[in-house]
């Protein structure tokens, strides 16, 4: 299992559940400072949209058309299983649930598949502290 700081280190796509186009929003917050670190994140919402921050979104994670590194989860801890299920089907190599997400059996699902899993953390707080320098 890769830690955290590890898993952005590898990391090149991020798939955003949850990704909102909304500017107050922590995920819009999180998203932009990640897109500006260098990394390709892809925005993913269940009940779609057109865009975040100028990136196209997808409504789940089989409709990206590249390999995907972490699947990053803005959603409710309801949610997350389903999401987890997607997250192995579609091949990513990390499960990453945001700051005050924390799910047992999603954790059990990526970990079954043998996907390296964080919850209840926020990736740019990660990234500010424990890296020094953008992908």
């Amino acid at each position: 299992m890769l830690t955290p700081a590890e898993i952005l280190r590898e990391a090149k796509t991020i798939a955003m559940v949850g990704a909102s186009p909304k500017r107050d929003r922590p995920s819009n917050g999180v998203m932009r400072y990640l897109l500006d670190q260098g990394y390709d994140v892809i925005p993913v919402r269940p009940d779609g949209c057109d865009e975040v921050l100028g990136v196209p979104c997808v409504r789940t994670l089989a409709e990206i058309d590249r390999p995907i590194d972490v699947v990053d989860l803005f959603r409710r801890p309801e949610f997350t299983p389903a999401h987890a299920h997607e997250a192995v089907a579609a091949g990513a190599a990390a499960l990453w649930l945001q700051l005050g997400i924390v799910s047992t059996e999603a954790r059990r699902i990526a970990e079954d598949a043998g996907l390296d899993y964080v919850e209840d953390a926020c990736m740019a707080v990660v990234h500010r502290r424990d890296m020094s320098e953008p992908v």
